[in-house]
């Protein structure tokens, strides 16, 4: 039985006695059918009201049944086409950037530096965040900047794990040995505001802003993210992307919020070069949207307060990946490559002269910021100051459109559609072991798993589920009916008021989830029926959106807290019902509760979750291959001893991941891999 049929969609008719709907409601939380409630309905001689929540009976091949993933169309823009000319060559300017340290602005942080193992981050030293996404209970601000776990600058361990220690792992309700809400996250950048680009030496200038939490005395250390972080494979099937859904299904070409930034606007040429302020809206492009994030993100990859047209200034002119060895056997890059030698043979302007039509770039009109941050056109781009950072061609002005769609069509490279899961559903019995069979089983069935991790995709949160129903009505884990966002869940990782997850609001003060919109008249979803009413209970706080489980054996630790390390801590974890169960109760996904699972069972389905590997994504083969990579790796010197650089900054330790082309490589081991 799968989350969308535990939808419990409203059928019309007379109204109905409470006593009724509260009736049903448990009828309902037991799994009953539509033909027993439609009886029940007669025997009181009342028909189904808008105030009665009924499972349907599924039509055909529902998109929660699970097949090869090669079943599933990529989503793709449908309008893509009048933006990019060339999806090839967009796909080359897409991996460069993702790939590409010079993104960041201290040119070390680029976006695979979070996601270069199996689409994830396996780093295990500084890569902890004390609990600063904590709120109160009016959801304003109440950051814990007390670390529970290592501190700063500290190498984890197997034993660390589950950060929510139980003395019965079967018992959510146990004596607990120890709890600790920090999270396992990515480190990013030092505290810097923006100052200036060195254009010449395409390097970036910022003031040392002195982090209140990641520091010892004066020394700043790298910040580290407050959630753990995705795998970008298999992203491209999300309907909305970041845990907390914040990257919106359509791109605006400028930030992550799609239509609600109404502000939003690009600039596109007519036939005679004039320029104009256009809003764009592209579908199926929440990857776009996600990827513009990260570049200005203070924490991730950018100085505080550096505009994205003058990452475009910064970044055109240059030798793509020039700090990086590209391998000349690179699926995508390789023809590119000067190897022995690091960068590709090209320029990131040519890059997008070739892969995206003129009228967002051709025109040689000077693009000038004003004072209030509006565009004006004045002169000749010949004319412009070249330090000046008000002052942009058009091609620099749309960088972001370009970095947000070239980004996602690499990214929608990025399937991995060849696993034992997909050979088995295609028809080869031995795919699968025996146990393996028996975790399938587990995971359509008594475990539950795929009420929430449903389809191809493993996930509900895909764009296959989600694309024409955004809300749903169900009964939460208390027994009432609430309406939330279809593919986010509180699963009960940790209290609610820690992070509020889809609850929280974007930056314009408005509800990330769009049932509060809905309720706020701001959002429609007409197959919610009836109309979600401004005093109806929503169910959107602590939720998160589902991960696909596709290679999940590669991407620890685990849950959007990185509190779990292994496929067996989280097989008990759901087993025992969550770890906080009751606190979370208003919200709860009712699938959350003791599943009776004895070891054989849970050594099954973790066997089964082992499946979902795809191999060339374990062995970095292509599509899967890459650039070389240098990440941060900690600090030198221990969390209370560090060593300074000179600048106020704390030293800090380098890791090569090495080139890999199409062939592949050495095989990914996981976090922590002894433990796992």
């Amino acid at each position: 039985m799968t989350k969308h049929q535990k939808s419990r969609r409203p059928h019309r008719g007379a109204a109905v006695f409470d006593w009724l709907k509260f009736k049903v409601s448990k009828l309902l939380k037991k799994r009953l059918g539509i033909v027993m409630l439609l009886t029940i309905a007669a025997i009181v001689g009342q028909s189904m009201s808008a105030t009665l929540w009924a499972q349907e009976v599924p039509d055909a091949a529902p998109s929660y049944q699970l097949a090869s993933l090669k079943t599933v169309p990529i989503p793709k823009p449908s309008n893509l086409a009048e933006f990019v000319s060339n999806e090839s060559a967009a796909i080359v300017l897409g991996k460069a950037l993702f790939w590409d340290m010079q993104t960041g602005s201290d040119n070390t942080q680029s976006c695979a530096s979070c996601h270069f193992h199996a689409g994830a981050d396996s780093r295990s030293k500084h890569q902890l965040s004390p609990g600063l996404l904590r709120v109160n209970a009016d959801g304003s601000p109440d950051p814990d900047t007390a670390f529970e776990l290592g501190g700063l600058n500290y190498q984890l361990k197997p034993s660390d794990y589950p950060f929510h220690k139980l003395a019965d792992i079967n018992n959510r309700k146990s004596t607990v040995i120890s709890d600790r809400n920090d999270v396992t996250g990515s480190q990013g950048l030092f505290g810097f505001l923006f100052s200036n680009i060195f254009l010449r030496r395409a390097q970036e200038v910022g003031v040392p802003d002195l982090d209140p939490v990641f520091k010892v005395n004066n020394t700043n250390l790298l910040r580290v993210t407050g959630r753990n972080s995705p795998s970008a494979i298999n992203a491209v099937f999300n309907f909305r992307n970041f845990w907390d859904g914040r990257a919106q299904n359509d791109f605006n070409g400028v930030n992550p919020f799609g239509k609600r930034d109404v502000n939003a606007k690009v600039v596109k040429a007519d036939g005679s070069g004039e320029l104009q302020e256009v809003q764009i809206s592209l579908d199926n492009a929440s990857l776009a949207s996600q990827a513009v994030g990260p570049p200005l993100s203070e924490v991730e990859m950018s100085y505080k307060g550096k505009p994205f047209s003058l990452l475009g200034k910064k970044m055109l002119p240059l030798v793509p990946l020039n700090r990086q060895k590209v391998h000349p056997d690179d699926s995508v890059l390789g023809s590119y490559s000067k190897s022995p030698m690091p960068g590709m043979r090209a320029k990131y302007n040519a890059l997008v002269q070739a892969a995206f039509q003129p009228q967002w770039w051709k025109s040689d009109r000077l693009i000038t910021i004003d004072s209030s941050g509006k565009p004006t056109f004045t002169g000749q781009v010949g004319t412009a100051d070249p330090s000046s950072i008000t002052q942009f061609s058009q091609m620099e002005y749309n960088f972001p459109l370009f970095f947000g769609l070239a980004v996602q069509m690499y990214e929608s490279t990025l399937v991995s559609d060849d696993a034992p899961i997909d050979r088995y559903l295609e028809g080869n019995t031995n795919a699968l072991s025996a146990q393996q069979k028996l975790g399938k089983e587990l995971f359509e069935g008594k475990a539950k798993c795929i009420n929430c991790h449903g389809g191809p995709e493993f996930t509900n949160a895909s764009v296959q589920n989600v694309k024409n129903e955004r809300l749903e009505r169900m009964v939460m884990g208390d027994g009432e009916v609430a309406v939330y966002d279809n593919g986010f869940y509180d699963i009960g990782v940790r209290p609610t008021r820690e992070d509020l997850g889809l609850g929280g609001l974007d930056p314009f003060g408005n509800p990330l989830s769009e049932s509060r919109l809905a309720q706020q008249g701001k959002f429609n979803d007409p197959n919610l029926d009836p109309p979600i009413s401004p005093n109806e209970r929503v169910a959107v706080d602590g939720a998160f959106k589902t991960p696909g489980l596709r290679n999940v054996e590669l991407t620890a630790p685990y849950f959007h807290n990185g509190g779990q390390l292994t496929l067996r801590q989280v097989v008990d974890f759901y087993n025992r019902g969550g770890d906080f169960h009751e606190q979370n109760i208003a919200n709860l996904d009712p699938d959350i509760e003791n599943l009776g699972l004895n070891n054989a069972e849970k050594d099954a389905l973790v066997a089964f979750m082992r499946a979902l590997t795809d191999d060339r994504v374990r062995y970095q083969k292509a599509p899967f291959d890459h650039p070389q990579l240098f990440v941060t790796n900690g600090h030198q010197g221990t969390g209370t001893a560090i060593t300074d650089d000179g600048t106020g900054k704390a030293t800090v330790q380098m890791r090569e991941i090495p080139a890999v082309g199409r062939k592949g490589g050495t095989p990914l081991t996981n976090f922590l891999a002894s433990a796992s």
